[in-house]
């Protein structure tokens, strides 16, 4: 699983949810985007390296935006089943179709209650446990 996300506090409770669901997960962060599509690359390049299952992957970035490091991904074909979840601040309905239209296949506005949050742990087990739909 790679997270991609630049806020240290968002970090740490994304890691407690991650931990909530139960699951055994190899966790990968890239702080920026640009480090996010160094890390995809990597893996791509690499044939023994395993590709993510699921990217947990914020909006606004540093160095590159969340869209661009989502475009990167879906362009390459080893990542055809990889899940992208975009979990952001943003409630913006517009930033939420953008994210959709490029190829995520979820998305989890960051709630300021750390109960709330905690939900995102329900999200990431259901997103790992069912299959992807056919095209």
């Amino acid at each position: 699983m790679l997270v991609v996300e630049d806020n240290e506090s968002d970090v740490y409770l994304i890691r407690e949810a991650l931990e909530a669901t139960g699951m055994s997960l190899s966790i990968h962060l890239a702080k920026d985007g640009e480090q996010a599509v160094h890390f995809l690359d990597r893996v791509e390049a690499s044939t023994d390296a395993p590709c993510p299952a699921l990217v947990l992957l914020d909006i606004n970035l540093p160095k590159l935006h969340g869209g661009e490091v989502l475009k990167h991904l879906r362009r390459r074909s080893r990542y055809a089943a990889t899940r992208v979840l975009v979990v952001s601040t943003s409630d913006s309905r517009h930033d939420r179709e953008n994210m959709m239209n490029l190829g995520a296949n979820g998305y989890f506005r960051k709630p300021s209650v750390y109960e709330e949050f905690m939900k995102l742990s329900d999200v990431v087990r259901t997103m790992l446990s069912n299959p992807l739909p056919e095209d």
